[in-house]
């Protein structure tokens, strides 16, 4: 017996199926899907964007008849349809059109492709149909999930108690998993922005990059806190297609750093990190492989995901609130050479002997450790006092310092600069410079 649930590869929208209904006179009709979507083990749904002849059809003659085609090893199958309701709002009607969103984005058509509604169907019957040539052998694909790797990457993800740590098990559980090529992004709910704060398997880091809520793939699973997957990317304008190679010039010139991408990626995957409910980041993973995430491959992630954000919640709730340490000799002032840094107060963007080094609240906190060395000569700086300092109006941030200070110290350390971050024990850390500051601030 077949079971729909044996049928995951048929619902990707790899390869189009078809639906075939009958008019009140009894004159047939034949339409193509982009997408049909799995319900639950007696229903599936197709997206209505255009459909207007299929929907007439429908409502006078409830029985239809879907063809599905696996897009792995081209198998078919016909599944014997009643039309049950339409539906234009509720959890399945959003989620459906989260996935459209970002189909349509890929390929330059945001905002354009608008789902009306979603049809459900239950299915009565499905038989699978003799195909006219040989179908391919998929045997050697593993159809399950090793538990003891989730199981260990879960462990892994909880037993950190620092937020560099607990980034670090979810990048090392998603190569785990088979996965390379993975990217981690901040969430800042108030400004509706996303930061990539962890990337594994690229040429350049991209740490600083950001992208807007509901901008793609990763923005839709940020302002939606669902996942949305592409699992063929060959039938959508790949993201690495549309960004240019960068270089250090062109992040001083637009003091914009590129999001790290697969250019020749097939399957990409944006899941949110979820914590009580808040959003806290997003997980990005992409593979060369098509069809790389399967319905498992989808809650492995998830669950990572989600175990990630309740450990960074943790790792800031447990951050001490440790007053000022003496500052270590090793980090002393070193050389006499003149460092020359600008803050910009419009976009709070900052630069070091002309280098573009961050903006945002991550340059603000830069800027504010800098003032306090140069007035008052200190280096060392707790939570506590940054998150008690008015003039940094950190009020929307103050649940994900400790990521923040994570992302500046990374992006100091990977622009080799003469001014570093350095993490000197939980809620604690230490401003190193190597030469003497000229520090000014412009509007």
């Amino acid at each position: 017996m077949i079971r729909l649930r044996d049928l995951d590869d048929c619902f990707e929208g790899v390869i189009p199926s078809i639906i075939a209904t009958v008019a009140a006179d009894g004159t047939p009709n034949i339409s193509y899907l982009s997408h049909v979507v799995l319900v639950d083990d007696a229903h599936v749904a197709i997206s209505n964007q255009f459909l207007a002849k299929t929907a007439a059809n429908m409502r006078a003659n409830p029985q239809a008849s879907l063809l599905l085609v696996s897009a792995r090893d081209g198998g078919q199958y016909r599944l014997d349809v009643t039309w049950v309701t339409s539906r234009d709002e509720g959890e399945l009607f959003d989620r459906v059109s989260d996935q459209l969103r970002a189909s349509s984005a890929q390929v330059g058509l945001a905002g354009v492709m608008r789902l009306k509604a979603v049809d459900i169907f239950q299915v009565n019957a499905i038989v699978a149909v003799a195909s006219p040539v040989e179908t391919i052998d998929t045997s050697d694909v593993p159809s399950t999930l090793d538990l003891t790797v989730l199981g260990r990457a879960m462990s892994a993800i909880s037993a950190q108690s620092g937020t560099e740590q607990a980034l670090g098990a979810l990048l090392d559980g998603c190569e785990d998993l088979g996965f390379s090529q993975v990217v981690v992004l901040l969430g800042d709910n108030v400004r509706r922005l996303l930061t990539t704060v962890a990337s594994r398997g690229y040429d350049r880091s991209g740490i600083g990059s950001e992208i807007a809520f509901d901008d793609g793939l990763i923005g839709i699973a940020a302002g939606s806190k669902r996942p949305v997957k592409i699992n063929d990317m060959s039938r959508v304008l790949r993201m690495g297609a549309a960004i240019e190679a960068t270089s250090d010039s062109d992040e001083d010139r637009t003091r914009t750093i590129v999001l790290p991408s697969l250019p020749d990626a097939i399957s990409q995957i944006a899941m949110p990190l979820l914590a009580q409910g808040t959003l806290r980041g997003v997980l990005f993973v992409e593979s060369r492989d098509r069809l790389a995430f399967t319905t498992t491959h989808e809650t492995a992630l998830e669950m990572m995901a989600n175990q990630c954000a309740l450990a960074l919640a943790l790792c800031e709730a447990l951050a001490p609130e440790a007053e000022p340490v003496a500052a270590s000799a090793a980090h002393q002032q070193r050389g006499n050479r003149a460092i020359q840094i600008s803050h910009h107060t419009y976009d709070d963007s900052v630069f070091i002997d002309n280098a573009y080094v961050i903006k945002g609240v991550a340059g603000r906190l830069l800027a504010y450790m800098l003032d306090a060395y140069i007035s008052e000569g200190r280096r060392d700086f707790t939570n506590r006092e940054i998150r008690l300092a008015e003039t940094l109006r950190l009020p929307d941030i103050k649940d994900n310092l400790e990521t923040r200070l994570l992302l500046l110290r990374r992006r100091l350390d990977e622009k080799n600069l003469p001014v570093r971050l350095i993490h000197a024990g939980r809620g604690q850390v230490t401003l190193a410079i190597d030469g003497m500051p000229v520090f000014s601030h412009t509007g």
